[in-house]
């Protein structure tokens, strides 16, 4: 169990590298193309990847059980996970039209404090003490990490990231409720392929997609389908699949580090005080949250 926990928090935590390093690659997409249509094909093209590599996994799958039974949960987990994903994601990028990058960062990750409090309302389930120790630090550090200075005003806009947040709670629920019970890699796929054909829906009725436009979003919209959708979302299936729902909110919002780390190694910009403080603080809260289990251990023993 203890080398189970241990392999699904790598898995969540290169998830958050891959994500870190999709925030250059999604700034660099929306500068040529509007946004659902930019995450409907990139979720589309997430969905393609991951179709061959689901076929194999889920073989293994349909050999335990009823097959029936398994393909049934198999398509309502991923319509389930698949729907939230598309609100969170559709709520997060209209509230981008109106707010600041770093606001939205901030308030998007918010589901770090809320996936615990649902959790403990909604299913009894109280994670320690020190990972609500950990889920504080990580708040204090994603507000120096993603807003100025000067604060913030709250806005009318920032309410659609607050769903935004809430959505991307009930998505990390809904995954750590099916996960240990389908093929992660099949869950995956089928996320991307409900979400993409929704923001498609929506882009074909609401924007204007160029060919033009496509091409020259070339390159971002190939990392973001194949390393953001393929790699990333696979590795928190997987990943939740062995780690408890708080501590791998906690470590998936490491992707704000790795974030302002990829931006520095990248694009040259220059670290602050405060950023490098953020960082160390969220560092605390993720060593915090994996020491709670093992804690856990010893007090029982004694």
């Amino acid at each position: 169990m203890k080398n189970r926990s241990v392999q699904g928090s790598l898995l969540l935590l290169l998830g958050a590298v891959v994500w870190g390093a999709a925030f250059v690659a999604q700034r660099a997409g929306m500068d040529h193309m509007p946004p659902f249509a930019f995450s409907g094909i990139r979720m589309l093209l997430g969905f393609a990847v991951l179709y061959p590599f689901s076929r194999i996994t889920r073989r293994k799958t349909m050999t335990v059980g009823n097959p029936a039974a398994v393909r049934a949960l198999q398509w309502k987990s991923g319509l389930l996970c698949g729907f939230f994903l598309f609100l969170a994601t559709s709520l997060q990028q209209v509230g981008l039209v109106s707010t600041g990058a770093g606001k939205a960062g901030f308030i998007t990750a918010l589901y770090v404090v809320l996936v615990p409090v649902a959790g403990l309302l909604l299913f009894r389930a109280n994670p320690g003490r020190l990972v609500w120790i950990g889920v504080v630090l990580a708040v204090a550090a994603l507000w120096l990490l993603c807003v100025p200075p000067e604060g913030f005003v709250v806005e009318t806009g920032d309410l659609l990231l607050v769903g935004c947040a809430v959505c991307f709670t009930a998505q990390i629920l809904c995954v750590d409720r099916f996960a240990p019970r389908v093929d992660g890699v099949t869950l995956a796929r089928d996320e991307f392929l409900v979400t993409g054909i929704l923001s498609m829906i929506v882009s074909l009725c609401t924007e204007t997609i160029t060919l033009e436009g496509i091409t020259e979003a070339l390159i971002p919209i190939l990392y973001t389908g194949i390393f953001s959708c393929g790699v990333g979302y696979t590795l928190q299936v997987l990943g939740q699949q062995r780690v408890n729902p708080t501590v791998a909110s906690l470590i998936m919002c490491m992707e704000a580090v790795f974030a302002v780390l990829t931006g520095a190694l990248i694009l040259g910009e220059v670290m602050t005080g405060r950023e490098l403080a953020g960082c160390a603080l969220m560092f605390t809260a993720v060593i915090l949250a994996q020491l709670s289990p093992f804690l856990s251990r010893i007090r029982k023993a004694g």
